[in-house]
C-alpha cells in the first residue's frame, strides 16, 4: 500500500468515532426543583431515583439532571423554576408543595411532574385527578386535606385536654388553607386552638417554649417540607418540653415523637420518579392520571 493511501485511510478510520458520537442522541434533562436542602434529602432523593430506575432511566448513563434546592428559603423558588425553563430542560420534577406552585407559574408548556400533599384540582394544579389536562401531573398524598383528621386522632388519645397548638411554615403557601381547616376542626370538637409559626429551628424552638405559657394539651404539627426534614429535631423538642405531638410522616415517630398520621413519603418520591419516566418516553402530562 502507498504511502499517500494509507494515510487517507488512517484519516478516514479516525473519523469514524467522531461521526457516530455526532449521530448519538442528546440526553434528556431532568430539571429538579425542591424547597429543601440536599442534605435533608437524602433518603427521599434515592427514593426517586429508584423510580426513575424502574422507568429505565439512570443519571449519568442515560438522562442528566439539573438540580435546583431553595434550601428552606420559599422565596427563591420562581427564580430556580425560570432557570430551569431558560436552560430548555426536557421535564422538570417539582417535589413539595411550594416548588411545585413556582414550577406551574413558569411554565405552561415543559411538562412537569410534581409531588404535593394537597388537593391538586382544588388548588388549580390540574383539571381532574383522571385528566390533568394541562402540562402538570404527578403524585399527591393529600396530606393537607386530612390534616382535621390528624387534630380529631390527637383529641381521642388526650381527651382531657381543650387547648390545643398547630404549627405551620409561614412561608407555605398551604399554611393558610391548613389553618383555616384546623380551626374549623377545632371548633366542631370544642376546641381552643393556637396556630404558630416558625420557618427556622430558631423560630421550631421557640414555638415550643410558647406551649407553656399558652397552656396547650397538645401540638398538632403543619405539612410542610421544611419540617418534615426537622423529624429529629421536632420529635427531641416535643419529648423536651412532654406535650403530645402528631404530624404527617412516619419518620417523626421513629425518632421519638407520639404519633403520626399520613402517607409514605419515600413511596411517593419513587413514584415521581416513575412518573418523570414516562414523560421522558414520550406520555403527556396531559394524560397521565395523578
Amino acid at each position: 500500500m502507498k504511502r499517500r493511501e494509507f494515510i487517507t485511510l488512517l484519516g478516514g478510520a479516525a473519523a469514524w468515532p467522531l461521526a457516530a458520537s455526532a449521530q448519538q442522541p442528546a440526553r434528556p434533562v431532568i430539571g429538579y426543583l425542591n424547597s429543601r436542602a440536599r442534605g435533608d434529602s437524602v433518603t427521599a432523593l434515592a427514593a426517586f431515583h429508584r423510580g426513575l430506575k424502574e422507568a429505565g432511566y439512570i443519571e449519568g448513563h442515560n438522562v442528566a439532571i439539573e438540580y435546583r434546592w431553595a434550601e428552606g428559603h420559599y422565596d427563591r423558588l420562581r427564580v430556580l423554576a425560570a432557570d430551569l425553563v431558560h436552560r430548555q430542560v426536557t421535564v422538570i420534577t417539582a417535589t413539595t408543595n411550594p416548588a411545585t406552585l413556582a414550577a406551574k407559574a413558569a411554565t405552561a408548556i415543559v411538562p412537569v411532574v410534581f409531588f404535593t400533599g394537597d388537593d391538586p384540582v382544588t388548588t388549580g394544579l390540574v383539571a381532574s385527578l383522571n385528566r390533568p389536562g394541562g402540562n402538570l401531573t404527578g403524585v399527591t398524598t393529600l396530606n393537607v386535606e386530612i390534616g382535621p383528621k390528624r387534630l380529631e386522632l390527637l383529641h381521642e388519645l388526650v381527651p382531657g385536654a381543650t387547648t390545643f397548638a398547630l404549627l405551620v411554615n409561614p412561608g407555605n403557601p398551604f399554611s393558610e388553607t391548613l389553618s383555616r381547616d384546623a380551626e374549623a376542626a377545632a371548633r366542631a370538637l370544642g376546641l381552643q386552638l393556637h396556630v404558630l409559626q416558625a420557618s427556622t429551628e430558631g423560630e421550631l424552638n421557640t414555638a415550643f417554649a410558647s406551649l407553656v405559657h399558652l397552656r396547650a394539651g397538645a401540638l398538632f404539627i403543619g405539612n410542610d417540607a421544611f419540617f418534615a426534614s426537622r423529624s429529629e429535631q421536632l420529635a427531641a423538642l416535643a419529648l423536651r418540653y412532654a406535650v403530645p405531638t402528631i404530624f404527617a410522616y412516619h419518620e417523626f415517630a421513629a425518632a421519638g415523637g407520639l404519633m403520626s398520621y399520613g402517607s409514605n413519603l419515600n413511596e411517593a418520591y419513587r413514584l415521581t420518579g416513575v412518573y418523570t419516566g414516562r414523560i421522558l418516553e414520550g406520555a403527556k402530562p396531559a394524560d397521565l392520571p395523578v
